[in-house]
């Protein structure tokens, strides 16, 4: 009787231990492919497969809630790696108006800024061990309540397209890799390969704490011989903003599960104009695929004579309101939120001297035309202090 009971218990128990695990993974398995975020603290949490059948393992990502005004500053990476040239900007941040940086993950030179686990990542080679210690220094900001915006370079690319130049641009020989001016390469917009290179790029930034994902360089070349340019992978039958627009649509399809919100930098008479400047990017096309569009308004990037300003870098007032309030109106026309709308501005100095009063120009440029949110670019990283509001 005694051992009746006893292989009885082992049975039972063994029932048990099967069934609490077909229930966690099944749990795992729901919460994989729903997604599921706690509606506060900011934290998001993700569910990732186990290894040799063991239970799923719980990895906790902490994220900050967008701003409902984001203040930002552009960080590079060199910059983010040195403690003591870093530290001023986020004194900035914390003395100031300031309440967002951005921090490139991916920079114009197609290198990563930080070691990456991913498989794809790993076979190109891409990711170094530049800034040691991003995912603390996330963390650090985070406790300062500063909203960090990881940028990615996706197209202007000169590491992968030497590394693997059939993902790359070309020549009319179809052989030789095309150049812009700068002698910078640019992978085919139209590669398979880059968008799953891009999205695993995106979605191991994420897993370090990047609160949203800023996506730059997303359009086709145009400083360059463009009558010696082909593009192996596209379909030439279709229009640019058509083989974009597919990239788009793609990009938004492989993080659409993540809790961050995706955004894009676009030129920035993308705002003005209705064709799509010979490099695929329309305001309309690109505004369902992503939660937040950035127009790089800087007046000193506009021609002379544009709108009938001898030199447009002196109107830094007059050449960002007219640009956001014809994307305000062409917004709202495709029923969507104009507050979408974060445009980059420019501490920099190129065709005028940008000191606080004409930065202070630019940005109540922005809110004239209804919107709250701007993004400041410096390549420097030297912000002119006196151009921001005190917290």
């Amino acid at each position: 009787m005694k051992k009746k009971m006893m292989a009885y218990k082992k049975t039972v128990k063994k029932r048990l231990i099967k069934k609490r695990f077909i229930t966690a993974v099944f749990v795992a398995g729901f919460f994989v492919f729903f997604g599921f975020s706690f509606p506060f603290s900011g934290i998001v949490f993700e569910y990732l497969p186990g290894v040799n059948g063991e239970a799923p393992e719980k990895e906790i990502v902490q994220h900050i809630k967008t701003p409902n005004e984001v203040r930002g500053i552009y960080m590079t990476s060199w910059v983010a790696s040195t403690n003591s040239i870093r530290e001023g900007l986020v004194k900035l941040a914390k003395d100031t108006e300031i309440n967002s940086i951005i921090i490139d993950i991916k920079d114009y030179t197609g290198k990563i800024a930080f070691l990456m686990k991913n498989p794809k990542v790993l076979e190109v080679g891409s990711s170094e061990n530049r800034v040691k210690d991003m995912k603390e220094f996330i963390e650090e900001l985070h406790a300062q309540n500063i909203y960090v915006i990881g940028r990615i370079a996706v197209f202007q690319d000169p590491f992968l397209s030497s590394k693997r130049p059939d993902l790359a641009v070309k020549r009319n020989d179809g052989v030789t890799n095309w150049k812009d001016y700068k002698g910078a390469l640019w992978l085919d917009i139209c590669s398979k390969e880059v968008w799953e290179y891009t999205i695993a790029i995106a979605r191991e930034a994420e897993s370090a704490g990047f609160d949203e994902l800023n996506f730059d360089y997303i359009r086709f070349p145009s400083d360059g011989n463009m009558k010696d340019i082909k593009y192996p992978h596209c379909d030439a039958t279709l229009a640019k903003p058509d083989l974009l627009e597919n990239f788009f649509y793609n990009l938004k399809k492989g993080l659409n599960d993540l809790k961050v919100p995706i955004s894009a930098d676009l030129f920035g008479m993308v705002a003005t104009n209705y064709d799509d400047l010979n490099i695929g990017q329309v305001l309309e096309r690109a505004e369902p695929y992503f939660d937040y569009l950035s127009p790089m308004v800087y007046p000193s990037h506009y021609p002379n004579g544009y709108n009938g300003f001898v030199n447009p870098a002196t109107k830094p007032y007059e050449v960002i309101k007219l640009s956001m309030d014809s994307a305000v109106k062409r917004l709202l026309a495709a029923s969507s939120s104009p507050f979408k709308l974060r445009p980059w501005l420019q501490d920099f100095d190129l065709g005028a001297n940008y000191d606080a009063v004409m930065i202070r120009k630019e940005k109540q440029a922005v809110y004239d035309a209804g919107l709250n949110s701007w993004l400041m670019w410096s390549p420097s990283n030297k912000y002119t202090v006196g151009a921001f509001d005190k917290e």
